[in-house]
């Protein structure tokens, strides 16, 4: 691709489409939770709402449910995620690699924010199995976004250059 001009429309729009991915990715992800806590008899988790509460100022306590705040920050975090998930599949970080690197980024975004901000504690801390769910709802999140991804982004910006040596 020729000109940073060029470049830059590309990744724009590519960020633009990744997030309407991201869009649908936090609904998947909302929905297998669902669907997981209804099997599992799991509660609901309102961590990421008091993680954006406490970035907005506020200072939820542990017992508060923002049902809402929560939604927000799952959507958010889906968009800013695939935005990044269409800037990697326009720069050909594709298929399968993608959807793993997607699915870690999420757990390492949502346990910086939460521990960074006080309101989560470190996995390592958590009751057994609660991280093997954590980053299955967070691989649901990238299966769903990489599909709609996949199908509007093309690795356009997939570069050859330096393949044969670092």
């Amino acid at each position: 691709m020729d000109g940073s001009r060029g470049r830059r429309a590309v990744l724009a729009r590519a960020a633009a489409r990744g997030a309407a991915g991201g869009l649908v990715g936090a609904a998947a992800m909302a929905l297998g939770q669902r669907a997981e806590r209804a099997l599992t008899g799991r509660p609901a988790s309102y961590v990421q709402g008091r993680t954006l509460l406490i970035l907005l100022g506020r200072s939820p306590g542990d017992d508060e449910r923002p049902v809402a705040a929560t939604a927000a920050m799952n959507v958010a975090t889906g968009v800013a995620l695939g935005a990044l998930r269409g800037v990697w599949r326009a720069s050909g970080l594709v298929a399968v690699r993608a959807d793993v690197v997607q699915t870690l980024t999420r757990v390492i975004v949502d346990q910086t924010l939460e521990n960074a901000t006080g309101a989560g504690a470190p996995p390592r801390t958590w009751e057994r199995g609660e991280g093997v769910v954590e980053v299955l709802h967070a691989a649901v999140a990238a299966l769903a976004t990489g599909a709609v991804v996949e199908r509007l982004v093309d690795p356009v910006l997939q570069s050859r250059r330096g393949t044969g040596s670092h």
